[in-house]
C-alpha cells in the first residue's frame, strides 16, 4: 500500500500529519520538505476572520433577521 498524506514539519523536524491514518503496523515513510509555507489550517483561518465576521453579524438587523429562530425565553 502506497498512500500520500499531507504534512507539516516545524523547525524543530516535528512532523505533523493533516489528516489521520491508521496502520495494521508500523510502516517506512518517505517526507519530501517543499519550499513553500503551509496553508493555514481551517482554524487558523476561522480565527483570523472573526473580526471581520463580527462587523456585521453583530449588527441590530442581523438579530432581527434571525429573530424567528430563537426559542421562547
Amino acid at each position: 500500500m502506497i498512500k500520500t498524506v499531507e504534512a507539516t514539519v516545524d523547525e524543530h523536524g516535528r512532523v505533523r500529519l493533516a489528516e489521520h491514518v491508521e496502520l495494521p503496523c508500523p510502516r517506512r515513510a518517505l517526507v519530501t520538505i517543499l519550499d513553500e509555507e503551509p496553508a493555514p489550517s481551517s482554524l487558523e483561518t476561522t480565527l483570523l476572520s472573526e473580526r471581520a465576521l463580527a462587523e456585521d453579524w453583530n449588527r441590530p438587523e442581523e438579530d432581527a433577521a434571525w429573530a424567528h429562530l430563537q426559542k421562547d425565553a
